[in-house]
């Protein structure tokens, strides 16, 4: 094993180099553009978009952006997607579209069918490279590139349909992994197929001993849950008596701070944190370096960009795109703006709002960050309240008052005028002190809260709870582990289960 980690660093050594400034230049996604549009051009969609005359255009951007509408997935698979998921051929991806990854989100909607490509896995295997190319930077011993990686995922078992196969990514991606990089995942194929999440959880529980684990990757909820299990169980002083070359945590697609503390309390070394943009629609970008808590948009990867200012000009009070054609490239793009993501990938998926919302840092070395997502956001009489606001207050308040606030969840109590915070934390707290730091935050971050507060929105109710409740309910809608994650900002529907679900702890 130790000449296998030696030859693992040095590799890892040579496609860093190769990678380091690779793929910033706008020129590739115009590339990419191209490329996808001449592949598709005679497709059921290009036909009817005009994909043959674009090609010979000379301004394609534009005509692609007059030519075809930005969609949301509702729209996309009224109009396209159900015909493809039906079997239908070269409808919008050239052949018949055999997989279909099974995403829900954060906002309650029946499963989605995302369609996955040879083209986009091939996509993400590259992309997958390139970033573990990354661990060059940390300078870690060879004892940890002969280790193994842990994915906390979802089930591997895959569901055979009449037209296609269907079930999470990571089962699917699983499937064409390559036999050299199998011995080095876990948790093998037996446990990643268990569907049951307590199921799966107690069986990694039980092999934990047998693996020497190097990185851990996946939603910070589950993850951790694992850990602590595993310390709890074998009674560890901390996760490095059993794994001692976890070094590096790759975490995605939520707020990592409130999480931290929690996962300082089982380690006993340093375990460098790396942040990656990885959806059932494409592998977006990751953190290139420790330094920079931001990541990398990724323009060479089959992928083309487009963005949306998330404002009244271009949305209305529900996160409805107003005009279905403007867009920005990543050449009209500023920093510090909230953009809605939209994307055109080699999977058959056409100016298609995938839901989150991303800042740039910097612009010029394509550098973002996640803050938020289109639906989940209050708007409840005008304050346009961000999630990116609304971590911002959380994460604020907890540092000011010494305690750990690792779930959250809120909702808009449209009867009484208010907002409805539940705090997921096992400290002591002074319910009144803690609401009124997150509400003072909240008016200095964000004017429009702070207007409302004065004349319309009344004061926010507040209520602390055990943080295994939340898991609790995601448990009871069946949404444990895989890439689930605890809604911030509760709709209507996920509201009302909710309430139902706590009226069995009231007094």
């Amino acid at each position: 094993m130790q000449i296998i980690g030696k030859l693992l660093k040095k590799t890892t050594e040579i496609n860093y180099r190769r990678n380091f400034n690779k793929g910033k230049e706008y020129i590739n996604q115009l590339k990419t553009l191209e490329k996808l549009i001449t592949r598709a051009k005679h497709t059921n969609l290009g036909v009817h978009y005009g994909f043959e005359q674009l090609t010979e255009s000379s301004e394609i951007v534009e005509g692609f952006q007059t030519s075809v509408p930005i969609t949301d997935y509702e729209e996309f698979h009224e109009k396209w997607l159900k015909e493809s998921i039906q079997g239908v051929k070269d409808h919008t991806w050239p052949g018949r579209i055999s997989h279909y990854a099974l995403s829900s989100g954060t906002t309650g909607s029946p499963s989605k069918r995302i369609p996955v490509t040879e083209e986009m896995i091939r996509s993400f295997q590259k992309t997958g490279l390139r970033q573990t190319s990354t661990l060059h930077e940390l300078d870690l011993p060879e004892s940890f590139f002969a280790a193994h990686i842990l994915a906390v995922g979802g089930s591997a078992k895959l569901t055979k349909k009449r037209t296609h196969i269907e079930g999470d990514l990571s089962g699917i991606l699983k499937k064409y992994t390559s036999f050299i990089v199998n011995p080095f995942t876990k948790p093998g194929n037996r446990i990643a197929g268990i569907k049951d999440w307590n199921k799966k959880l107690d069986k990694m529980v039980e092999k934990a001993p047998d693996w020497n684990i190097g990185i851990v990757a996946g939603v910070p909820s589950w993850c951790l849950m694992l850990m602590e299990r595993i310390v709890d169980h074998y009674k560890l002083d901390s996760i490095h008596d059993m794994w001692p070359n976890f070094q590096v945590y790759v975490h995605g697609g939520v707020f990592m701070e409130p999480y931290i503390p929690r996962l300082e309390k089982l380690i006993s070394k340093k375990v460098h944190l790396m942040d990656t943009y990885l959806a059932s629609e494409g592998y977006f970008a990751y953190q290139r370096s420790p330094e920079r808590k931001t990541m990398q948009l990724l323009l060479d990867a089959g992928i083309f960009y487009e963005f949306v200012p998330f404002s009244s000009a271009f949305f209305d009070e529900t996160g409805a795109v107003k005009d279905a054609y403007k867009a920005l490239t990543l050449s009209e793009v500023t920093e510090g703006v909230d953009y809605a993501m939209v994307i055109t990938t080699n999977a058959g998926l056409w100016r298609y709002m995938i839901g989150d919302l991303v800042q740039f840092v910097n612009v010029d070395e394509r550098e973002i960050r996640i803050t938020g997502r289109i639906k989940q956001f209050l708007s409840l009489v005008g304050e346009h309240l961000s999630l990116d606001n609304i971590n911002a207050a959380i994460h604020y308040s907890s540092i000011e008052l010494g305690i750990e606030i690792p779930e959250f969840s809120l909702f808009a109590d449209t009867e009484n005028q208010r907002h409805v915070w539940y705090i997921g934390t096992n400290d002591q707290v002074d319910n009144a002190q803690l609401l009124h730091l997150i509400d003072k935050r909240l008016c200095a971050l964000n004017d429009d809260y702070a207007a409302v507060r004065k004349y319309s929105l009344n004061s926010p109710k507040i209520e602390c709870i055990p943080v295994n409740r939340f898991y609790a309910f995601m448990d009871l809608i069946g949404k444990s582990g895989s890439q689930n994650k605890v809604p911030r900002v509760m709709n209507d529907t996920q509201s009302k289960q909710w309430l139902k679900f706590n009226a069995q702890f009231m007094d």
